[in-house]
């Protein structure tokens, strides 16, 4: 994780200066160039979204995930570049942001996000926790496939595991999920996908094209 620029930033001018190329987000004013996903990560990512489209669609929900959109905490100096978004096309209306900015501030735009995690970890499990959780957002997926977080929230030995955070009474409530376990979602309560499943999603699709 790089830090591009040195002097705090508003939101609005992170805007104004982001260019086309890169991946970027706001840390309490702080521009920070993301580091690129390396090939796990992004076979994890794309399988997840191909799951959750199909369910959402099975579901006939008004859902969709946008590729570069933004979340930005209206409490906060920041905005985050998740690695899924799913959001509630129903609330755009309310959304000052999205138009123009394609940027969403408010709980009930986001039915999940999913953050997989990489090597700037304390982001996915303190920081990004702390900030969905205030804006009110119903469900969050830390999807640490490789062991990195810390051992309070993985245990020890680390492992892979997958914590899903779901706000009760305004406050997230952990579930964590490892091996063959199957995810328990409150979003989708239907889906049935196991750790496993998810972890390995570059070796099953290989199997799958070699069958």
């Amino acid at each position: 994780m790089t830090h591009t620029v040195s002097k705090l930033v508003t939101f609005e001018e992170l805007v104004k200066w982001k260019p086309d190329g890169g991946h970027y987000e706001l840390h309490d004013g702080v521009i920070v160039e993301m580091p690129q996903p390396v090939g796990d990560h992004e076979e994890i990512t794309g399988f997840l979204v191909r799951k959750l489209s199909v369910e959402f669609d099975r579901l006939n929900l008004p859902y969709f995930i946008p590729k570069t959109a933004l979340i930005k905490p209206p409490e906060s100096n920041s905005a985050y570049s998740p690695d899924i978004l799913i959001v509630n096309r129903s609330n755009l209306v309310h959304e000052p942001l999205w138009k123009k900015e394609s940027t969403v501030t408010q709980g009930a735009s986001i039915p999940l996000v999913v953050e997989v995690v990489t090597t700037n970890w304390r982001d996915d499990y303190l920081k990004k926790y702390a900030d969905y959780e205030e804006m009110g957002i119903p469900e969050y997926w830390i999807v640490d496939y490789a062991g990195l977080g810390g051992r309070e929230f993985i245990g020890k030995p680390k492992q892979p595991t997958i914590l899903v955070c779901s706000l009760d009474e305004g406050e997230y409530q952990v579930s964590k999920f490892r091996g063959g376990d199957r995810i328990q979602s409150l979003t989708f309560p239907d889906l049935t996908l196991t750790v496993q499943q998810i972890f390995q999603a570059g070796n099953s699709l290989l199997e799958q094209n070699d069958g």
